[in-house]
């Protein structure tokens, strides 16, 4: 996800240049954080306090050059244009959520109206397209018969969300202006790894695979989520 976000953030904007972000869903603050030590103006929201509070957290552990540029609130998201003006952004992140929102469009719209002229929405969404990948793979011939005709699963949490397809979100993100510029796989080989397994030693070209998948037909079109970048008109 870092070297992708990366990759579009320096297709679309000048070497060096600061960049105002805006992270919906930050969890933890893992890009967040990330981009503030490169030098970006950083505005995370996130609505679990747990995963808030870890944020705090690992932002007070942070240089105080970094800590004045992030700013974290407790939201869901969806009251972007009560704290903030159109076009208050560069790029706008919205990773790990729209599984989450039942009817997410209304939310989109509201993210896109927050980015400025050329702004970039990086979205990373279950993929809807290749749900009965990880059952198939796993040998669940009855979970993955079933995963063919619906856009619910149930993820690692236990809890019933939803996935995206390609094709829907495609079309959602040309109607509120911000169309799809660029698009990649994530998870195409590692999808069924537990959480708690431990980095192998060849982790290194396990990344180099993952990333060379997540950017090559057909691979990138199983993976078990895609990243999806947008670029305000």
């Amino acid at each position: 996800m870092a070297r992708q976000l990366d990759e579009q953030i320096a297709a679309r904007f000048p070497v060096g240049q600061r960049l105002r972000v805006l992270d919906v869903g930050m969890g933890q603050g893992t890009q967040a954080l990330r981009l503030a030590r490169a030098g970006h103006q950083v505005t995370g929201i996130e609505k679990d306090p747990t995963m808030l509070g870890a944020a705090r957290e690992a932002l007070a552990a942070e240089p105080e050059g970094i800590r004045a540029r992030v700013r974290l609130l407790e939201s869901d998201g969806r009251d972007t244009g009560v704290h903030f003006l159109p076009g208050s952004f560069d790029v706008v992140l919205c990773h790990g959520v729209l599984m989450y929102v039942e009817l997410p469009d209304a939310l989109l719209a509201g993210l896109a109206r927050m980015l400025a002229p050329g702004g970039l929405l990086s979205l990373l969404v279950r993929n809807g397209d290749a749900l009965a990948m990880r059952a198939g793979l796993a040998g669940d011939w009855a979970g993955a018969m079933g995963a063919f005709d619906t856009d619910s699963y149930t993820n690692r949490l236990g809890l019933e969300v939803r996935a995206d397809r390609l094709s829907a979100l495609t079309g959602t993100l040309a109607g509120i202006g911000a169309p799809l510029h660029a698009w990649y796989g994530v998870r195409v080989f590692t999808d069924l790894a537990e959480d708690s397994a431990e980095i192998p030693d060849d982790v290194d070209v396990l990344l180099a695979v993952e990333e060379r998948a997540g950017r090559t037909d057909p691979y990138r079109q199983v993976a078990a989520l895609l990243h999806l970048c947008g670029v305000r008109g």
